[in-house]
């Protein structure tokens, strides 16, 4: 989950908090040049529930991972600012978090000489937008040289995905926010397009306003969303707020959250960004190791099972599954399996956020298999 923004308007101090790293935060411009990547673990109920009932050797959360990524410019898809260097690493991300500033502070710099959000916003989606059309001009001339000039058939459904991309596109639109069919998005998936990608919008406020839960920027940024990226999720936050909670005993910060009346939205940003990855977890359990394991949702048990040991893919046999809400529930498996929800699910089962899995698999199927080749 990459982190972008324009420079100074605190990315890397949020991404310190968030990651609880040492990452170089400074006020001048393009203080990150190189992205800083961390992870950070998903808190979870069910997990530390796991935990403590088996009290296991081991213990493995899921994890976010998180890249800070240097600031943008206007002017970077055609080289201003750290210009492609930059829009390389959006590209390597899978899904964003956009940073955006509303925070008044005479210390810390902004770049484009005042705040104003709505604009930091247009002007970092004009250029994933360029630099989208930019990447589109020379891949629509490749497919087009394939479907038309050598009428090669296979490439018609590539050349029609495209034109829809660049149509979008050149309505000041982002490829996202298309309604795409199963075959179109198996093509986009080959080109990565900078505005196709999962963004969640965080916006940065001085603590007095976060806990006030009011800011004049607020309601325009909602506007400017609804009007640009209707559906697009919106968190506010203050990173001076959480910079000044973490730092703080657990019991002094059990007492402000309490007198603020506000928490942490840490928590909700990390689980915001995992899903808009379209990612779940499904737990292995017992005295050795409680872990929670990521998969993309709507994965099926074999290859759920491959993320443990590419073996227990190939020879799969079966899933044992029961529900960590039932588990929890029930209080033991014992009791889990005597309310017949304790069940066994062949290789079509569809695994399921929270499924407490035991797999059982032929040991002897990848070695076979290896021998064959």
């Amino acid at each position: 989950m990459g982190i972008l923004g324009l420079p100074n308007v605190g990315k890397s101090t949020f991404f310190n908090v968030l990651t609880k790293s040492e990452a170089q935060a400074e006020n001048y411009p393009f203080c990150t040049i190189d992205p800083n990547e961390s992870r950070v673990a998903i808190s979870d109920d069910r997990f530390d529930w796991l935990v403590t009932h088996y009290q296991p050797l081991s213990k493995v959360p899921a994890f976010l991972n998180v890249v800070d990524i240097a600031g943008l410019v206007k002017g970077a898809s055609e080289g201003q600012g750290l210009g492609n260097a930059f829009l390389s690493h959006v590209s390597a991300c899978e899904a964003l978090f956009h940073l955006c500033r509303v925070f008044e502070d005479a210390d810390v710099t902004h770049v484009e000489g005042d705040v104003n959000p709505t604009r930091d916003l247009e002007i970092i989606n004009q250029e994933l937008r360029l630099k989208d059309l930019a990447y589109l001009e020379s891949a629509l001339d490749k497919v087009e040289k394939l479907a038309i000039r050598a009428g090669d058939k296979t490439k018609k459904a590539e050349l029609d995905c495209l034109l829809k991309v660049k149509h979008l596109l050149e309505e000041k639109k982002f490829v996202r926010q298309h309604d795409w069919n199963d075959k179109d998005i198996e093509i986009l998936n080959k080109h990565l397009f900078l505005t196709g990608k999962p963004l969640v919008y965080l916006v940065n406020l001085n603590e007095q306003d976060y806990i006030k839960k009011k800011n004049k920027w607020l309601p325009k940024i909602k506007a400017w969303i609804e009007e640009n990226d209707p559906g697009a999720v919106l968190i506010p936050f203050s990173g001076a707020f959480e910079l000044k909670v973490i730092e703080m005993q657990p019991e002094e910060r059990e007492n402000y959250i309490k007198e603020t009346g506000v928490p942490s939205a840490l928590d909700k940003i990390i689980k915001t960004g995992y899903k808009a990855l379209q990612l779940e977890y499904f737990f292995t359990a017992g005295k050795d190791e409680v872990k929670a394991w990521t998969i993309q949702k709507g994965t099926k048990a074999p290859q759920a099972a491959g993320r443990i040991h590419t073996d227990f893919e190939k020879g799969f046999i079966m899933a044992e599954v029961m529900k960590v809400a039932d588990l929890i529930e029930a209080g033991n498996e014992n009791a889990v399996k005597a309310a017949g929800k304790y069940r066994q699910q062949g290789r079509n089962y569809v695994v399921e956020d929270g499924d407490v899995i035991l797999f059982k698999f032929n040991a002897g199927a990848g070695l076979t298999q290896a021998k064959k080749k």
